[in-house]
């Protein structure tokens, strides 16, 4: 769907601001323009559809024919023939991966289905819990051969890869190149918490976004954060977790543990270049948690805003 209001450029040249959105991987992706008068917005809004929903089709675990599922139910050492989108994200998995020292792992997809937060259902399913802890879990850097050239992967050990701390933020980079395709100057897109924006808006001021409060069961504004020619994604422990043994845990895995995160950081928000990026590594800080995180941004040269719990107090960093 999409609605119209008509504004004009600081030159006088007249503009029309559209909204657009729609469903997508389990939320709803929208777009805010300021495009000129004539603007094809059944077309751009066909396009925007067709760029989500791709990504979605190749990425979901919640899809059981999706490209990532077929990698994941091909036999040990067999190649996979898999599409530009989903290759150009493995890469990108991998690089950050290595580049974190493991803290962003696509190869925890059984631990986030036996917590409860994949397709199999809600609730932790203990059983499979406890047998998955007495596993030696292969390293996805190395079970996982990716041939970029020739659009391929393969597994060298049994992995369930999960793409979800980075698949939305590139579904938002895709929006992004099709509003580059429809030469639209001013934009802001987004799946979620995840957004990218370019240009200004008519009058000169920057594209806005809200910095969430991390409450759970509620929405309420922390911040804003002003937004040109920039992408910023956010991790938190606020919109999906599951209570167990008396704790509230996290729906993102500490790879190093094996289990849901548990640090005093309630949310991560990233800006990058991209919101793949952006998405990624905002898992990363998450994960690292309040210390080696800052330092860790600081050492890769990360914009980053830290909001930590302490009880009841949220402080930002």
């Amino acid at each position: 769907m999409y609605t119209d209001l008509a504004a004009r450029s600081s030159h006088g040249a007249p503009l029309v601001r559209r909204t657009l959105n729609g469903p997508t991987m389990g939320t709803r992706y929208s777009a805010v323009l300021f495009a000129p008068e004539g603007t094809d917005t059944d077309a751009l809004a066909s396009a925007l559809f067709g760029a989500v929903d791709r990504v979605d089709r190749q990425m979901s675990t919640w899809k059981a024919d999706s490209d990532l599922n077929r990698l994941n139910n091909a036999p040990l050492g067999d190649w996979v023939a898999i599409p530009r989108e989903l290759t150009i994200v493995l890469a990108a998995s991998l690089r950050i991966g290595r580049a974190s020292n493991g803290s962003f792992d696509i190869g925890m997809g059984d631990l986030v289905a036996a917590w409860g937060f994949g397709s199999a259902g809600p609730g932790p399913d203990v059983d499979r819990i406890t047998a998955l802890a007495g596993q030696v879990r292969p390293v996805t850097t190395k079970a996982l051969e990716l041939d970029e050239l020739g659009r391929r992967a393969r597994k060298h050990a049994p992995l369930s890869l999960d793409l979800s701390g980075i698949a939305k933020g590139y579904g938002v980079d895709e929006m992004a190149r099709v509003m580059e395709a429809f030469a639209v100057p001013s934009w802001l897109v987004g799946i979620d918490g995840e957004m990218r924006a370019k240009g200004l808006k008519p009058g000169g001021s920057p594209w806005a976004v809200a910095l969430e409060r991390p409450e759970r069961g509620k929405r309420d504004v922390m911040g804003v954060i002003e937004l040109t020619d920039m992408a910023v994604a956010t991790s938190g422990n606020y919109r999906h977790w599951v209570d167990m043994g008396g704790k509230t845990l996290s729906h993102t895995m500490n790879p190093r543990t094996g289990a849901p995160l548990e640090n005093s950081l309630a949310s991560v928000s990233v800006l990058a270049a991209t919101c793949m990026e952006a998405d990624a590594w905002a898992t990363v800080l998450m994960v690292l948690g309040e210390k080696a995180g800052q330092q860790t941004a600081e050492n890769q040269g990360i914009d980053a805003i830290f909001v930590q719990r302490d009880g009841s107090v949220l402080s930002t960093i």
